[in-house]
């Protein structure tokens, strides 16, 4: 039978309900610098993006220079939230105790941060040592590229088309495809938004589900499916 020799998870709004956090500090910065923007269409728009590349995008898009210094000022404000109010994703811990493959965490956040998150929500042993940030490859080599998950299956010695992506953006879900993995979407954490599974499906999401606890049965049911790359 066909199968998964990895499993690679993306770690915010798919392990972590972390998105939402996020999207509530960097709007409030954003709206107090003169781009008014929602909590929504944070989530919308940039899940999944560094907050530095959020600000050169927003930049590129309208003539407001955004300061260096608010990227400092959001990452201690979003530390602080995040050390106090992140909780993990309901089912996640059900649907690793049923997942038999080898697994990594590939992340855009840096590994401070995945280091306090998994720690404070309890799952850094369900996945240490293998816990990679893309921002530890380089500044440039963050999703949508795909260097963080080639990276992953290069710990393990897989094959990238051997491999399965749990990501919840779609920068993440592009970064998957094109480091050539098969990916399920994941539209189960508080950022979600009406067109979020279409988005997914649309950026290469073989599927998407709302609620990790379907992550083992269609696990399951992709390793069966074939020629879908």
């Amino acid at each position: 039978m066909a199968g998964f020799d990895l499993i690679l998870f993306d770690c915010d709004g798919v392990l972590v309900d972390s998105e939402i956090i996020a999207a509530k500090v960097e709007s409030k910065l954003l709206t107090e610098a003169g781009y008014p923007i929602s909590v929504e269409e944070m989530g919308e728009r940039f899940a999944g993006m560094t907050w530095k590349n959020i600000l050169l995008s927003i930049e590129k898009e309208v003539d407001i220079p955004l300061s260096a210094s608010l990227i400092d000022k959001s990452e201690a404000l979003l530390d602080q939230k995040l050390a106090r109010e992140v909780k993990i994703i309901e089912g996640v811990v059900y649907a690793l105790s049923r997942l038999s493959q080898p697994r990594c965490i590939c992340s855009n956040s840096s590994s401070a941060r995945l280091d306090m998150m998994l720690t404070k929500v309890g799952l850094k042993d369900s996945f240490a040592p293998h816990i990679y940030s893309a921002k530890d490859l380089g500044a440039e080599r963050v999703k949508p590229k795909p260097d963080i998950y080639l990276h992953g299956a290069a710990q393990f010695g897989v094959d990238p088309k051997k491999c399965l992506v749990v990501e919840d953006s779609v920068h993440g879900v592009e970064a998957g495809r094109a480091a050539g993995m098969r990916v399920i979407g994941f539209t189960g954490a508080s950022h979600t938004y009406p067109s979020h599974a279409d988005r997914l499906t649309d950026a290469g999401a073989e599927t998407v589900i709302s609620r990790m606890m379907d992550l083992p049965a269609v696990v399951a049911a992709m390793a069966e499916w074939q020629g879908a790359l």
